[in-house]
């Protein structure tokens, strides 16, 4: 699928827009169903897919809570959320908040621990890795099977994203960054010759938003 780069958006950002973006768009929209007023809870804001979640939401008229770490609280407030939860100094789960929308990227809090911030009809998209509370080898396989357990009980949602791009996800990308709602946040760049250091960046350093590798075009 291809789909015109946005206008305004230089090509390292509009490099980092198609599968990120399509994964938050797909939770944001699609799974969480979010709308004007609605309150969303987004666990991993400050990853390459919650930057694009939050300025979503928001974006969708959504009261946007995010959470991230210490070092990306000015980050992620700065892209448009009401209220930036720092989750080394606070348990967010405990905050006796309710939210409509609870999206987790991280798979770090088991789904009961999530459900206590969701809304009695609320909804639960997970989407992202981590073993959670139980250490369970199975990841997010595991996280999914015990939000399952209590569907017959209970009004919440939930649903386990599968991230699938079609031209409609990037057309509806394109329109939000050409209006301005949406910026990708692009961490580093990197050439191709140096992508063993992008890799390892991205993954032992903890990078913020998105990485980039750029490749020079010939002559």
């Amino acid at each position: 699928m291809v789909e015109h780069k946005p206008a305004g958006l230089t090509f390292e950002q509009a490099a980092a827009m198609p599968l990120a973006g399509v994964t938050a768009l797909l939770g944001v929209r699609d799974a969480g169903r979010v709308a004007e007023g609605q309150k969303v809870l987004v666990n991993g804001a400050s990853g390459g897919v919650g930057t694009f979640a939050v300025q979503i939401a928001k974006a969708f008229g959504a009261e946007v809570t995010a959470v991230c770490g210490t070092r990306d609280v000015e980050l992620v407030r700065s892209l448009g959320a009401d209220r930036v939860v720092d989750h080394e100094a606070q348990d967010f789960t405990a905050s006796g908040s309710r939210h409509h929308v609870v999206f987790d990227l991280v798979g770090n809090r088991s789904p009961a621990d999530l459900r206590r911030v969701l809304a009695p009809d609320g909804t639960l998209v997970l989407s992202g890795g981590g073993v959670s509370d139980g250490g369970s080898l199975i990841g997010p396989m595991g996280l999914g099977v015990r939000a399952r357990l209590p569907a017959p009980l209970v009004r919440q949602r939930f649903v386990q994203l599968n991230a699938k791009t079609s031209r409609e996800h990037l057309a509806t990308l394109r329109g939000l960054a050409e209006s301005g709602a949406v910026v990708p946040v692009v961490d580093r760049t990197y050439p191709l010759s140096e992508a063993p250091e992008a890799i390892g960046y991205l993954e032992l350093e903890h990078a913020r938003a998105k990485v980039v590798i750029t490749v020079a075009q010939p002559g």
